[in-house]
């Protein structure tokens, strides 16, 4: 449940926010300062993804193990029904 916010941090939560469109305003309009915003965004999108593809591998290493394991059941259980 999220926490009520003080009149005081509505205040300054909409300073901040003012402050921040103002601030991409002025990145917008600055064309070579857009560019290179732009490429910053692109390094960043990638090394995200760099990320991810980092975590889906740890997932599905951990997953692996647990497939073998229902695998294994599975054939334990046709041995245990041919005996």
């Amino acid at each position: 449940m999220a926490k009520e916010l003080s009149a005081e941090e509505k205040k300054w939560r909409a300073e901040s926010d003012a402050r921040t469109l103002a601030e991409a305003e002025a990145i917008k309009a600055d064309p070579k300062r857009l560019k290179v915003a732009q490429g910053a965004a692109k390094e960043m999108a990638e090394e995200e993804e760099r990320r991810a593809k980092a975590m889906k591998a740890v997932a599905d290493d951990l997953l692996v193990p647990v497939e073998s394991l229902k695998k294994g059941k599975e054939k334990q259980q046709e041995s245990d029904g041919q005996s």
